[in-house]
């Protein structure tokens, strides 16, 4: 079943009384079921979720992370994951088959992921080793649909973390003399930049007219950059770090490698999300950051953090839209359903999918 007819599926629309109940009721609730699931269940939950599903969470961190201490944890039957369907995705594929992955609510996709489909990804392949040969290895982030992850590890590539990008391009090169970067054209664009490739050498790739973008001589191609974006961390800008400078002179800008290359250019810093998460904690008492990454993320920094002046880089920038569908009421109708037996929301990713991505996921990390 894809996400479009889980979504549809009437046993995976939330019933009405759980939109009715009160805030502490629900957390009663929610209290009361992990209780009784005990060492049965774990929820992990993604650094960008709600406070008030992040207070549930048995652990926090990012989507590779969590699902890999999902898998770790043998007692767990059932496991909630508070984040977005590609990450579900890759607990399932990296957990037990006697463990259960779910997700509070089907509607939470990925804007950027679904930028990216196999169908899509299968043509630009054929005209792309059409024009340059065997000479091109796909690589994609781990923010990626489970049949994106199945076609890069079917074809020799390997999956990539904002973290370990740049470890994972360099790799990419001692393979092949190009690569396909999918499905995040920034995150692509600044790790390759960072490792000395000219802007001039990468060409973008648009899954709308199945067409190249580049403008010079095919042969200088290096990296092929697919048109996605993620549409909280593109609405950062320029004009937004001119703000900042102007009002906050002696004010550090620190952001994600999923902004804009003339955004990051700009910046003081640039990192993963865990990254942003140490620098601002390791940061001295009475420093000044603007971080330009999810909402939700930075204000539980500037809460956590009340001896450094901290602000969004966008102060009218939105929370992650698909992120914050998983809510209080779709957790706790979550528990519920299992508490009762009830399967719903469940994710599964077909065993032919499943091994093929697996290898693009375990090719990083034996390089981890």
């Amino acid at each position: 079943m894809n996400i479009l007819d889980a979504v549809q599926t009437k046993g995976n629309m939330i019933p009405d009384r759980y939109l009715n109940m009160t805030v502490s009721e629900l957390e009663d609730r929610a209290r009361a079921i992990k209780s009784k699931l005990g060492s049965k269940l774990f929820i992990p939950g993604h650094h960008y979720q709600k406070d008030e599903v992040i207070q549930f969470a048995d652990a926090t961190g990012d989507s590779l992370q969590l699902a890999q201490i999902s898998a770790e944890n043998k007692s767990a039957e059932f496991i909630i994951f508070c984040g977005v369907h590609f990450m579900a995705e890759t607990a399932d594929i990296l957990t037990s088959e006697d463990q259960k992955v779910y997700l509070p609510d089907m509607r939470a996709g990925c804007s950027m992921a679904d930028m990216a489909d196999v169908y899509q990804t299968e043509r630009a392949w054929a005209k792309l080793t059409e024009l340059f040969g065997d000479t091109i290895l796909p690589l994609t982030y781990v923010n990626s649909t489970a049949a994106i992850k199945a076609f890069v590890g079917e074809n020799g590539g390997a999956t990539v973390t904002s973290s370990n990008a740049e470890k994972m391009v360099k790799w990419a090169f001692e393979q092949k003399e190009r690569i396909l970067f999918l499905p995040d054209q920034h995150l692509g664009r600044n790790t390759a930049y960072n490792l000395g490739i000219k802007l001039t050498d990468m060409a973008v790739w648009n899954p709308i007219t199945d067409s190249l973008e580049y403008e010079g001589e095919l042969e200088n191609i290096k990296v092929i950059l697919w048109k996605g974006h993620c549409s909280v961390h593109e609405n950062f800008t320029v004009q937004n770090i001119k703000q900042v400078r102007e009002q906050y002179p002696d004010m550090k800008i620190i952001v994600h490698p999923e902004c804009r290359r003339e955004v990051v250019e700009l910046s003081d810093d640039a990192g993963s999300t865990n990254y942003i998460i140490k620098t601002i904690e390791q940061a001295e008492k009475g420093s000044a950051w603007a971080i330009g990454t999810e909402h939700n993320l930075v204000n539980r920094l500037i809460q956590q953090h009340p001896d450094k002046h901290i602000i969004s880089l966008n102060p009218y920038m939105c929370a992650c839209l698909t992120m914050n569908r998983i809510d209080l009421p779709h957790l706790v109708w979550c528990l519920e359903s299992i508490e009762n037996g009830e399967q719903h929301n469940i994710i599964k990713v077909e065993d032919s999918i499943a091994v093929k991505a697996k290898l693009a996921l375990d090719r990083m990390l034996e390089l981890s």
